[in-house]
């Protein structure tokens, strides 16, 4: 039996799968990486993954959680003299870390209760999360690499760390985190390819949001972020019915 499927035996998922995310997700809460509601929420959408998509959604979920964790701590001296917009608190929220990682679950119960093509929603899970790493990447990492900033709206520039401000260098840092996890997703497939796309296009749906929404206050950051994971598995589910019928 494939052990990258779902249902292949809890207690032996939970044995050599989650215990050691469990473990990564208390250190982090010991580090001050997460709260304490954080980390119940990290669980639950780890528990929820774990059981709709099996090994393979948590790898992806694990990947996701610790490139993440290690874009946003890497060179914080730096980012916080940035200033008020590029800086922000050493441990996520429970609403942080449902806005990234919140459409990924869902996608899993879907997958568990709800009949569908064949590996429709474990695609969608897939690009979500793929959209995650990839703003995290390019906006924790762009802070530090990029060059030159500009506003993806008015394409003019503007200092680093502003919302819907973005760098070439950041943008090609995000494509990365999303091949990432395309790549442990499918390999090199079509389908693969699919949630390099919709990776790509969430982050960019991110910095839109931003600067259209978020910059005026209409709307905050977290909800960006679950807006921009849930484009790209909509995206992901568009190219893969595409794909059907052209095949």
């Amino acid at each position: 039996m494939d052990l990258l499927t779902p249902h292949f035996g809890i207690f032996f998922f939970i044995l050599f799968f989650y215990v050691p995310i469990a473990g990564v997700i208390i250190y982090c809460v010991r580090i001050g990486k997460l709260t304490f509601p954080a980390a119940i929420t990290a669980l639950l959408i780890g528990m929820s993954i774990a059981v709709g998509d099996g090994a393979k959604g948590v790898l992806l979920l694990f990947t996701f959680f610790v490139l993440g964790v290690w874009a946003t701590s890497h060179r914080k001296d730096l980012k916080a003299k940035i200033g008020a917009e590029g800086d922000h608190p050493q441990a996520r929220t429970a609403g942080q870390v449902f806005a990234n990682g919140g459409v990924a679950a869902i996608m899993a119960l879907l997958n568990l209760f709800v009949s569908g093509p064949a590996d429709l929603y474990q695609l969608m899970l897939a690009a979500s999360l793929a959209s995650a790493l990839a703003d995290t990447a390019s906006s924790e990492l762009g802070m530090v690499y990029g060059k030159n900033f500009f506003n993806v709206l008015s394409f003019k520039k503007e200092p680093k760390g502003l919302d819907g401000v973005i760098s070439l260098e950041g943008t090609v840092i995000g494509a990365a985190g999303a091949a990432i996890i395309s790549l442990i997703y499918a390999g090199f497939s079509q389908l693969s390819l699919i949630v390099l796309i919709a990776g790509i296009l969430g982050n960019l749906a991110d910095s839109l949001l931003g600067a259209a929404f978020e910059r005026r206050h209409l709307i905050g950051n977290n909800a960006v972020n679950f807006l921009n994971t849930l484009f790209a598995a909509l995206v992901a589910a568009l190219l893969y019915f595409c794909m059907i019928h052209a095949g």
